[in-house]
């Protein structure tokens, strides 16, 4: 079948069920998949136009509301947190969605920049690990001397849920299994803000990095991140496909607005991914399917480099 907007020739089937298994994974840690499903448009699919980015953008807006749904249907949604992300991270796409378009437009340039931001979401991930690591091994330790660790009582925990104690301009605060978190307001629209451009730029919203420096710099759980960083994803590539679509009459040399058939197909196998993803997350490790990210970032990321200097 030919989209005739990315000019590529794919079966219909194959989209949807990329993003199926993708999605299924990476919405266990908030991220929609987006990071990944734009290497496999670059390479497997040869899709490099400037408009791939807003091609992934349109991927996470059909795609995240059912993993959303999911989260908020189990009282996992921390909906301050929530508006913190997407304020932070909507000027910020905006900002990267013209910087894409007038600045990096040569498919060899941009693939180098991708594989830069890959390679900084795969070493954070993989600090992150090696913390949950030492935790997991404390926590051991601590259940042999007859006490039940941390970490036991948050996986696979159906009642776990959320309760926010304090929500202002300055702070967010809830509990969460026991546990006090307590965030700065400021400190997560900076983080957001710097993401939201990097985002805007590689066409994922921003939510593949948001969630991780949430785990890793915040210290929050990843089962109340999910959410949070799936939502602020949604809103901000709503943004992200407006802002492509709105400049693509300014250059129709380019291919800039979204292959709309092509990203729907991704997104209809991503909506039914995050459903159950959202679904399986709290009963399932996040180590392995982090490492599996890991692994496939760093394979991503490399050869990337490889093709830039060739």
């Amino acid at each position: 079948m030919l989209f005739s907007i990315s000019g590529i020739t794919v079966d219909p089937w194959i989209p949807p069920l990329v993003a199926f298994v993708i999605s299924f994974f990476t919405s266990m840690g908030g991220i929609s998949g987006a990071f990944l499903l734009l290497p496999f448009q670059m390479s497997v699919l040869g899709y490099t136009n400037p408009s791939v980015s807003s091609t992934n953008q349109l991927y996470n807006i059909v795609a995240i509301p059912s993993g959303v749904y999911r989260y908020c249907k189990e009282g996992r949604m921390i909906w301050p947190l929530t508006w913190a992300v997407v304020v932070g991270t909507l000027p910020g796409v905006l900002i990267g969605a013209f910087v894409r378009v007038t600045g990096l437009r040569d498919p060899r340039n941009f693939k180098l920049f991708a594989a830069a931001v890959i390679l900084y979401i795969a070493i954070k991930m993989i600090k992150d690990l090696r913390k949950q690591q030492a935790t997991a091994k404390n926590s051991a330790q601590v259940g042999a001397a007859g006490k039940s660790g941390p970490l036991a009582a948050t996986f696979g925990n159906p009642a776990a849920t959320v309760t926010i104690t304090q929500s202002t301009f300055k702070r967010i605060s809830f509990t969460f299994q026991g546990e006090t978190y307590d965030v700065s307001v400021t400190g997560i629209f900076i983080l957001c803000f710097i993401v939201g451009i990097i985002g805007g730029i590689y066409g994922i919203g921003g939510g593949a990095i948001i969630a991780p420096f949430l785990i890793t710099f915040f210290g929050l759980p990843v089962y109340t991140v999910a959410g949070a960083a799936l939502m602020g994803t949604f809103v901000t590539s709503v943004a992200g496909v407006a802002f492509y679509t709105a400049i693509a009459p300014l250059y129709p040399q380019v291919s800039v607005a979204p292959d709309w058939l092509l990203g729907i197909l991704f997104g209809l196998g991503g909506m039914a991914g995050m459903y159950l993803g959202a679904r399986c997350q709290k009963f399932v490790p996040a180590k392995g399917i982090k490492w599996m990210l890991v692994v496939i970032m760093l394979f991503t990321s490399i050869k990337y480099v490889l093709e830039f200097f060739k």
